[in-house]
């Protein structure tokens, strides 16, 4: 799949020709065939099989189709797991936003932290239609489905939501007019792509984009919505000023407090989806630890520690396992294999 796909609105020069690839497990033993698929998609999110997924049998194809640098897959896949972790972020370059659309099937408890679905209203709603920043982690439970994915740059979802990130994890159920137009239009490009020249395709995959970012936005009450749009653009401007201060070791909610100048129950609702202000700036401190770990490999684990604001190397140990799974140490040193791999 490709990560770098520019603004569905500006290509200065059309693809001349649509690029078709097809992948399926059908030719592989059948008790090779989930890790075959595992290893098809490892670049971008893992597979995570338990021991009974491993013997049962296993089905999976997916289309891609390249128009330029615009990127439309078509999956039929039986159920699996799938994880995309901080440390899979960290070790790849996927950055794009991903819609994706279930023609048949759903993904259920789909969760973008920890402690919490995805979900911003709480529904529990089957997702028809999912949002995800492929630069946020994510895990889910996809169903057997037929799956339409398309690619979507952050200059696209800015035109809608003032703070991009925002839309990670969004789920729409698909029972909104403006959400059924979205499904049969896919279902459409689905069925005659393979007969589109480079300009239709272009075109009907930027009409799914604008759709889609739409749909999201009216969810959002984003759309001719001053006071909520506002509310994005402050949360943005709050998530880069924590960025600018990662290394400082004054910062908390009350130094965010004290630059922003509002109350504090307002602060608390702004990141009350990511487990409050605490959580998001460690979460952040985590994530560039795990960069400084492969960017600085002569640095040693305490220095990374102390100089993103955490009090002790015990304590960072601590909360990186948590997050990653395994210690620091291992950490730059699986990465390392896998980049020098």
């Amino acid at each position: 799949m490709n990560s770098r796909v520019p603004s569905l609105d500006v290509l200065a020069r059309p693809a001349r020709d649509i690029v078709h690839s097809r992948f399926s497990v059908a030719g592989e033993a059948p008790q090779r065939r989930l890790l075959a698929w595992r290893d098809r998609v490892g670049h971008m999110v893992d597979v995570l099989p338990s021991r009974a997924d491993l013997e049962r049998p296993f089905q999976a194809a997916i289309d891609r189709f390249q128009v330029g640098d615009l990127v439309m897959t078509d999956c039929r896949s039986d159920a699996m797991l799938l994880d995309r972790s901080l440390a899979r972020i960290s070790t790849d370059r996927v950055r794009d936003f991903v819609f994706q659309v279930f023609m048949e099937g759903s993904a259920d408890n789909v969760r973008v932290r920890a402690t919490s679905p995805a979900a911003r209203d709480g529904s529990e709603a089957r997702a028809r239609i999912l949002a995800l920043d492929m630069n946020q982690p994510f895990r889910m439970q996809r169903q057997a489905c037929r799956l339409i994915s398309f690619f979507v740059p952050a200059t696209l979802v800015q035109e809608v939501f003032p703070d991009p990130e925002a839309i990670h994890g969004r789920t729409l159920d698909g029972s909104l007019p403006l959400e059924q137009l979205i499904l049969d239009h896919v279902a459409t490009l689905g069925q005659t792509i393979g007969s589109m020249n480079a300009l239709e395709a272009d075109e009907a995959i930027r009409a799914a984009g604008r759709l889609t970012v739409a749909a999201f936005g009216r969810q959002a009450r984003l759309s001719g919505d001053a006071r909520a749009a506002a509310r994005a653009a402050m949360f943005g401007q709050i998530r880069r000023y924590i960025q600018a201060h990662l290394t400082d070791d004054e910062l908390s909610p009350e130094s965010v407090l004290a630059a922003f100048e509002f109350p504090r129950p307002t602060l608390y609702r702004l990141f009350q989806h990511e487990g409050g202000v605490n959580a998001y700036i460690r979460q952040q401190r985590l994530r560039r630890a795990a960069d400084d770990l492969i960017r600085h490999p002569h640095l040693a684990v305490v220095e990374i520690a102390y100089g993103l604001g955490f009090k002790s190397a015990s304590d960072f140990t601590r909360a990186f396992r948590r997050a990653f799974d395994m210690a620091p140490l291992d950490y730059r040193a699986l990465v390392g294999r896998r980049m020098a791999a």
